[in-house]
């Protein structure tokens, strides 16, 4: 707890409620944090507030704050463009998002006497070098189309030495490599085509496509036909590589896609840049910052154009809106000297952008966590739909089962980060409810699972869910909800409806239900939920009804009773390690006299014949 709390409660009592910039210092008055606010007294009130429900970065900052100051100004935009100047002048702890970890890229030419091409991390290998380059991906996205479009060796082999040793390799016979080991190309041809190569990326590829179509007029001319068709096959691998580069034949010509995917507590912001109708660039950023992916949006996109002012495109594609959006057009545009455009698709080329980018953010967070990206995807749109504050990670589903009134049962399954989690799953036998009634016998399941919860007296049980659903309707939430509040507990309860041919549908809450698309993950998640959670408890109840057959089949035996019967089905588990037994085990196990034990050996033994 931070002892100056009276204090910065006394200070904070007197501030003025207008709009401006406050200023946070430690015990050595240096600035830790700065933030704007429409309302200077009520927003910096929040900190200091008792049991204050701070996020664990805010709880630590506050604990640090020995004093602030505060600058007041005119209105919310010229408190945006203040705390954007003061940020980038202070570097304040807690402020900074982004780091400039990444460093530059460079493109080598090596220095051989058949030069390799390669993207480098710094200067250390002999060579001839393009760049630096902010983006990696640029780099290494550029290196490996400028092998393929030039046939230029990617192999281990070493130039000449490696001359006719070995046979060409794979990538010679499917027209990737211009097959350089066999040693028909001079020195003096490889390196012209080192610098149609190095031409092609300083200046791009119209002007390499112009002065290949030259040079293929020159041999064409001089009757060189040979050379001349070398040309033409290079001037076709440029023209294709332009065109496999455009994304869904975009319109855009210059834009900035940005999108974010969560999971586990960490959030990936995705940036897509479109440069000249072409998908020039992809930046991801990973972060653990436990505020709303509207806060974390705010923050980043300030500190990332303010560091990208000079290539700021003129618009940005959102997938969601910012409270002040329009004060960041206005500031983007100061920073880039023309006007800046922030839109929220919600349907059409752009939405499928923003999908792209969110997909991206998705499969960076599925290869961190070892997922795939359907599954993390698959999750996030589940959570938006059903308005969870976040992706729900641990899931339990139920499903009530039963023939007729006999043999009455609930299967629970559990799926974590997507993926079943067979470990978890638990099945209940009805105690209270013996006759068909599905409500009552998921109030029962649901109050027992809940129950174990709450005296921690079995480990299976100890977790919450971070979502329930049911295999039902409307009636089937409306039945469990009031259970789960009535416990102090919450915990999300919808249902999985079916049509009228067992297939999934909606999901159901309290108040209606709710339509996904069939082509979305999370439609395909629910159906594999729904499916699993159905199977589970159908062969629980096929395996209950089979032991109470063989149960009431061994009470046709005179002096087996129930009790018995059940004895015998516990101690052997199934009726094929009962059969094995010999007469003077079931008689032991059983506690029944040498006629009994007879009895019950020739009908096992019957059992068995009419089984084969």
């Amino acid at each position: 707890m931070n002892s100056r709390l009276p204090f910065l409660k006394e200070k904070t009592a007197k501030l003025t409620s207008s709009s401006g910039v406050y200023l946070m210092k430690n015990q050595k008055l240096e600035i830790i944090y700065i933030g704007k606010a429409k309302n200077l007294k009520n927003r910096v009130t929040s900190y200091f507030r008792e049991f204050a429900d701070h996020t664990p970065k805010v709880a630590s900052m506050v604990d640090h704050v020995y004093d602030y100051d505060f600058i007041v100004t005119d209105s919310e935009y010229e408190a945006l463009v203040l705390e954007c100047s003061l940020i980038k002048q202070h570097q304040p702890k807690y402020n900074i998002l982004l780091k400039d970890d990444k460093g530059y890229s460079y493109i080598c030419f090596s220095d051989e006497p058949y030069p390799r091409l390669t993207a480098e991390k710094n200067k250390e290998k002999m060579g001839d070098y393009l760049g630096p380059y902010m983006s990696g991906f640029v780099t290494r996205e550029t290196v490996k189309e400028v092998n393929r479009v030039f046939c230029l060796p990617t192999c281990r082999k070493k130039f000449p030495q490696d001359f006719h040793k070995s046979r060409p390799c794979l990538n010679y016979y499917i027209n990737q490599c211009m097959g350089v080991c066999r040693g028909n190309i001079s020195e003096e041809a490889y390196r012209d085509i080192i610098r149609q190569a190095k031409n092609y990326i300083q200046v791009g590829s119209k002007d390499s496509i112009k002065k290949m179509q030259e040079e293929m007029e020159k041999a064409a001319e001089s009757l060189d036909f040979e050379r001349a068709a070398i040309y033409r096959d290079r001037i076709q691998a440029v023209t294709r590589a332009g065109e496999t580069q455009k994304i869904r034949d975009a319109s855009v010509q210059e834009a900035d896609v940005i999108a974010m995917a969560e999971h586990s507590g960490t959030q990936c912001i995705s940036v897509l840049c479109y440069r000249n109708q072409r998908l020039f660039d992809k930046q991801t950023f990973f972060f653990q910052e436990t505020v709303s992916q509207v806060e974390l949006m705010d923050t980043f996109l300030l500190q990332y154009y303010e560091r990208h002012r000079s290539s700021i495109p003129k618009l940005l594609i959102l997938e969601f809106i910012l409270p002040n959006q329009a004060n960041y057009e206005k500031l983007f545009s100061e920073f880039s000297n023309f006007r800046i455009h922030i839109i929220v698709p919600q349907r059409g080329t752009y939405l499928q952008y923003v999908q792209l980018s969110r997909n991206n953010a998705n499969e960076e967070l599925a290869l961190r966590f070892g997922r795939t990206g359907k599954e993390v995807q698959a999750l996030e749109e589940l959570g938006k739909a059903l308005g969870l504050s976040e992706p729900p990670s641990y899931i339990e589903a139920y499903d009530i089962s039963n023939l007729s009134s006999t043999s009455i049962v609930c299967g629970m399954v559990v799926f974590e980060n997507g993926r079943p989690l067979k470990k978890a799953y638990k099945r209940f036998r009805m105690k209270e409810n013996q006759i068909q009634d599905d409500y009552a016998c998921m109030r029962e399941a649901l109050t027992r699972r809940l129950n174990h919860y709450l005296v921690q007296d079995e480990e299976g049980f100890s977790r919450l869910p971070d979502l329930i659903l049911l295999d039902g309707g409307q009636n089937h939430v409306n039945t469990i909800v009031p259970i789960v509040r009535e416990m102090g507990l919450n915990i999300p309860v919808f249902g999985m409806v079916k049509d009228q041919k067992h297939r999934t549908r909606a999901i159901s809450t309290t108040g209606g239900e709710i339509l996904l698309s069939a082509n979305s993950a999370s439609f395909h998640l629910l159906i594999r939920i729904q499916d699993e959670v159905h199977r589970f408890s159908v062969a629980y109840m096929h395996k209950l009804h089979a032991k109470s057959s063989y149960q009431l089949e061994l009470t046709k035996v005179h002096g087996i009773g129930e009790k018995k019967a059940q004895k015998l089905l516990l101690h052997y588990k199934t009726i094929a390690n009962m059969q094995k037994a010999s007469l003077e085990e079931l008689r032991s196990v059983a506690g029944v006299g040498e006629e009994t034990g007879k009895e019950l050996y020739q009908l096992l033994q019957s059992i068995a014949t009419d089984s084969t």
